[in-house]
Parts: C-alpha cells; structure tokens; sequence
C-alpha cells in the first residue's frame, strides 16, 4: 500500500530520486529505481501501526526568516545551507571542533584515521559559526554541541564554552567518549566553570562486550557527579551488538541518576559501504528499540509510553502566545524520534503518563494558547488560571503537586532543552529517548527538510544532520576544503 511519494538518494551513486514510501506486512519501506543501479527497497520503519499513530503528530513549521539561499524545490538537498525549501528551526546546533580522537571505534565515521587528514577549525572560525547561529531569525539557536572527532582533544575547549556562553547560548553542549574526563578529575570542573551545561557521554553498553572503555565511563561520571556536571548516555545501538542490553542501560542511568539526566539511544546508520548482509543483520529501528525496552524492562516502559517530537509544540505556541515572543518551535520529522520521561521512586519507576494523561494534557496547553492569542493582559491571567485547573484533571495519580512540577519540567527541560534544570526535582527525573540519524539506505527528503538538528560549517552554512553525515559528501566536502596542512 503506497503511503506516500517522497525523494531519496541512490545508495549506490548518491543520485537523488523519485521514492515511495509503502507498506507491507505491518511494516515501512522505503523503495525506488535507479537509471543505472537499479531497485532498491530497504526498511523505513519496522511497525506500521506505530507508524500511522506517530503520523497524528505531524507538524510543518515555517522554516527561518533569514535562509542562507533561495533555491527550487528540486535542487534539495544537493543546494543546502538553510534555503527557503527548509521547513524548521535550528533547536540544536553541531560544530565539530576537530577530527582528532583518541579512541578508534569501527562505527565511527567522523575521525582523522578514517579521513587520513586532520579538520581543526580555528578559535575565530569557530566563534563566526556560533554568531551565524545566534544570527538565526525568527528565534536564536537555543543550543549548541560541541563534537568531533573528539572535542577535548583541543586545548582551548573551555575557553570555546566560555565564548558560547557569552554569546547567549542557554544550552552548551559537548560530545565526548570520556576518556580525558576520566583521567583528569580537574577537566570536568573547569568546563563546568566555563560554562558547559550537559555532557552526552557515549555509552553502548554495561558489560566488558558492548562496552570495552566501561570502567573509563564509569570515572567519568564519577567526576562528572563531584562537580554537578548533567550527563546524557548515548549509545549507539547495532542489533546484535548490544540491543539485548537497553533495559540494563536504563537500569544503570536510574542507579546514577545523581548525574545522569537522560539515556538517548541512536539507531545506527550506515554512512559508509554497507552490504545488504550488514543491512539486515544490524539495522534496528525506532520501533525496533521501544519494543526491546518494553520487553527488556518487563513492561514497566512501553512503546506506546513514547511520543513523537513534535507532541511538545503546544508548549511553545503557549509561551509565544503569553509573552508575545517567537519561540523555538519542535517541528522535526515525526518519525525522526520519540521520548518519554520516567520517575525513578522508591517503589520502582513510574513513567510520566502513568502519573498524567498526557494527550488530555496537551489539549489543556492547545486551550490555553488559542485563549491567550485572543485576549489582553487581563484574559491572559484568566486564561492561565482557567488552563491550569484544566491540567489538573489530567493528573492521573501521584503526590499532591504533581501537575506544578510537571509544568517545570517539560517547559525547562523540552522547552528551554536545559536538562540541567530536572536536579531541582525531588522525583528525580529521568528523560529517555531515541533519535534515528538516516543514511543513504532509508533517506526521505521529507525528513531533511524538517530537520532541526543543524552543522555549522566554517563557510558560514547551517546544514541538516543527515544531509551533512549521509547526503552528498558534505562532510568529506567541508573538512577537506579547511583541513590542516600536513606542519600544522
């Protein structure tokens, strides 16, 4: 059954073509023919009811005021840059701080053994790709990730945090194995007082055989947890590899919840040559992943527990409409991701929609909004009055108070993107998602020109996630063009 009719890259030759998005069996595929290398299908998404539940979430947004360029509707994604064909904002901003690593991961594409040439952008390169992002308009990016390569192999890491900070981001970013975090106790303080407000630690697993650098992980966090420092888990997840240990990654998140704020599982993608053998053997879906958790949690977390992105885009038109101010706006691909937060308590964990309706509660927040927007000042109180004993109702069970500090946290953490902000709970919180970054085997146009996760590049171009990782070499293409000569 044809779903829809999308565009797609050609695994073979990277040519962008018609493609069909069907489904068959109770699955997503994703299909198309090339000229020359002929017909291609491969799985887009593994569930098909979940599919078509996620599709209720569809959200287009207006893209940016100021895009990079103009361009026909055909030339994507082969003219990008943030054009007028780009349908979100930047919530998260990428700037790969170098390609230098001091790990070899066989997944890895982003690393100088791999490139045989070293991209190092200068401390002023760096600060002019931060400006293009503040320069953003309806909204300023709100956050930014420094990544790599690996980010704490440069010496002046603090002092790029500290720049970021000043420049108005609210949410500074870094990616790191946690290899020098856990050598040096003082690193994590002093990007702490620099300014650093999350570290996304990569972390594939709980035992020596989906996690050789575990004890290094360990004393990273250690030192992260003297010094305050918010950590995200992010293990990439390859079926067969380390997909039987997603509940035990969770378990561990909620026994370091002192310093863990959230687990963000990626579903692999191939950017480089893949067989069909590598295809079937490890690829894993969005799907794929909620149903292990659920089985692997014993039922304590369900699929049906996560929601979409774009579920949070009432919370954004709320505070538009009662401050009067553009907000940053969670348009990404509904089938680009999902999340769910749970509440790790004496009696076990408690996820959010066990406690809350969470669609009553949502249409409590739309209600608010479409009231705000036709009212002054005075009807602007009342709403929020009127809204907040609407929100009460969808409290399904918990302590007294529980709709105030639900409110805190999804307006601070999804919201504001600031997980830092979820220690000042006394449920101590814990946000659980995963993102599915494509490649050249399942790429929908549709879902490029609705990304919201951005690279900065030195040019002074904001490109999409996996346009930059997965489309047209634009990786290999920008880090060759400003790559270190051979002295330097």
């Amino acid at each position: 059954m044809l779903i829809k009719k999308t565009r797609s890259l050609c695994p073979t030759c990277n040519s962008v073509l018609e493609a069909e998005i069907v489904e068959e069996e109770g699955k997503i595929w994703l299909q198309r023919t090339c000229p020359e290398h002929g017909y291609f299908k491969h799985l887009y998404w593994s569930d098909a009811r979940m599919y078509h539940r996620y599709q209720e979430y569809d959200a287009v947004g207006n893209g940016v005021a100021n895009p990079q360029n103009t361009a026909p509707p055909e030339s994507c994604p082969t003219a990008c840059g943030l054009c007028n064909n780009h349908h979100s904002q930047t919530l998260l901003a990428n700037i790969d701080l170098t390609n230098r690593c001091n790990l070899d991961c066989d997944f890895c594409f982003a690393n100088a053994r791999a490139c045989g040439f070293v991209y190092e952008p200068s401390f002023d390169d760096v600060v002019r790709m931060l400006q293009v992002l503040r320069d953003e308009k309806p909204v300023p990016a709100p956050a930014v990730q420094f990544s790599g390569g690996e980010p704490t192999m440069r010496d002046d890491l603090a002092e790029i945090i500290r720049k970021a900070k000043a420049m108005g981001f609210p949410q500074v970013q870094i990616a790191t194995n946690g290899v020098k975090l856990a050598k040096d106790p003082a690193l994590a303080q002093q990007l702490k007082s620099a300014g650093l407000n999350t570290v996304y630690l990569h972390f594939d697993g709980v035992s020596p055989e989906t996690n050789p650098f575990l004890k290094i992980h360990e004393k990273a966090l250690d030192n992260l947890k003297k010094v305050g420092l918010g950590t995200v888990l992010v293990p990439t997840v390859i079926r067969g590899r380390n997909d039987n240990e997603l509940g035990d990654i969770i378990r561990f998140a909620i026994d370091n919840i002192a310093v863990v704020r959230g687990v963000n599982f990626q579903p692999v993608a191939f950017t480089g040559a893949a067989s069909d053998d590598d295809l079937q053997k490890s690829r894993i879906t969005i799907p794929d992943v909620l149903a292990k958790i659920e089985e692997q949690m014993g039922g304590v977390l369900k699929k049906d527990d996560f929601y979409p992105v774009p579920c949070v885009i009432p919370f954004s038109d709320l505070v538009e409409a009662y401050t009067g101010r553009p907000q940053v706006r969670f348009t990404a691909h509904q089938h680009c991701g999902a999340a769910t937060y749970v509440f790790a308590r004496e009696e076990g964990i408690i996820p959010v929609n066990r406690m809350v309706d969470v669609d009553t509660f949502f249409e409590s927040i739309e209600q608010m909004a479409e009231t705000l927007k036709k009212g002054g000042t005075i009807n602007k109180y009342k709403a929020l009055l009127e809204g907040v004993r609407n929100m009460h109702g969808s409290v399904q069970k918990g302590e007294q108070g529980a709709t105030t500090e639900f409110w805190k946290l999804i307006s601070k953490s999804l919201i504001g993107q600031n997980f830092d902000a979820l220690r000042e709970f006394h449920w101590n919180a814990l946000f659980i998602g995963t993102m599915h970054f494509m490649d050249k085997y399942n790429y929908d146009l549709e879902r490029v020109q609705r990304c919201c996760i951005h690279y900065a590049t030195p040019d002074g171009k904001l490109i999409p996630f996996c346009t930059y990782n997965s489309g047209p070499v634009y990786r290999e293409q920008v880090w060759k063009k400003y790559a270190k000569k051979t002295e330097e």
